[in-house]
């Protein structure tokens, strides 16, 4: 690939072939994570759909995907990500840190993983964790 000139700012080939291959594995890996919650995996190809979707995948209504083009991404953004993990039941304290830290990293995991499993929707109800449980006097959990 030829260098070209973005800007002022001369892009080599290896660059943009790098960033070619991140952006496939990216593509490929959000569908597969749409895929585990049961929608439809082209949505991740389309920009503004894609997020919409991503917001049915946590439970939140689909206008909160307008949020993102307000000055409200920046609370918003790692609340999503840290959203998208607990629907795919993470919540201990190492994979908040984690997931803050490493956000993009961490999804992808989630989707390229074969041990992940989508829990379900938690907007809402994000702050209930899997010890709340009461146990009852025949030994089942029955959680809130």
């Amino acid at each position: 690939m030829e260098t070209i000139t973005l800007l002022g700012f001369e892009i080599s080939g290896g660059f943009q072939l790098a960033t070619l291959f991140i952006g496939l594995i990216a593509i490929v890996a959000n569908a597969k994570l749409f895929v585990k919650a049961g929608l439809p995996w082209w949505a991740v190809l389309i920009p503004v759909y894609n997020i919409m979707t991503a917001m049915k995948l946590i439970g939140r209504p689909t206008w909160h995907a307008f949020l993102f083009f307000t000055p409200a991404l920046v609370y918003l953004l790692p609340r999503t990500i840290l959203e998208v993990a607990q629907s795919f039941g993470k919540h201990k304290t190492i994979d908040f840190i984690l997931v803050l830290f490493f956000n993009i990293f961490y999804i992808l995991n989630l989707g390229l993983s074969y041990d992940e499993e989508y829990v379900g929707p938690v907007y809402g109800n994000s702050m209930v964790k899997s010890s709340d449980k009461i146990k009852s006097s025949g030994g089942m959990n029955i959680a809130l």
